[in-house]
């Protein structure tokens, strides 16, 4: 039994000083991944549907059978860790070769089109390609998560590739990729 509790230390401890985000950005990216999964396999759109205030996402397919079509959650939603919130701070700079200027993702829109305040969406198309509201391939879209000391980006490229980053609070960050 001491040598269990012995191990279970030994792997639990060094975590203990890492930025409480990076976990989340994971989460993300692994969501991220299945979205786009979800669109390709279902011929459809598929978004991560991220709720900024609720500090939770989930991800929705959009249903063409539905009366009337609509997005349909294909996941229950994933609360951030206590402390972590969608933003990016202070930082001014994203991460390289990503957005031009930093921001979260758009926001979402109802089955009418309409804007849904205070959420973000990355969208894919049936090909699991990120594309922008009018359905163009994008590069800009990333999602910002932070625990007051660093911030985590997720970022895609125009062809879908998913990146996770970290970054210490300061308004010209070094970048990393995690």
């Amino acid at each position: 039994m001491v040598g269990v509790v012995g191990v279970l230390l030994a792997v639990a401890v060094p975590r203990m000083g890492v930025f409480g985000g990076t976990d989340d950005a994971r989460n993300l990216s692994n969501a991220l991944s299945l979205a786009k999964m979800r669109a390709a396999a279902n011929f459809t759109q598929a978004r991560l549907y991220v709720s900024v205030g609720g500090r939770n996402q989930h991800v929705e397919t959009w249903s063409k059978t539905a009366v009337p079509p609509d997005w349909v959650a294909v996941t229950g939603p994933t609360l951030l860790s206590n402390g972590v919130a969608f933003t990016f701070g202070p930082v001014g700079t994203p991460p390289p070769n990503t957005q031009p200027a930093v921001a979260q993702a758009p926001l979402c829109v109802d089955k009418d089109g309409n804007a849904i305040a205070g959420t973000a969406c990355i969208v894919f198309n049936s090909r699991g390609i990120p594309v922008d509201g009018t359905g163009a391939p994008t590069n800009n879209d990333a999602l910002y998560v932070t625990d007051g000391t660093r911030v985590g980006a997720v970022t895609l490229s125009a062809a879908g590739l998913v990146t996770v980053w970290s970054a210490p609070l300061a308004a010209n960050p070094a970048w990393a990729r995690k």
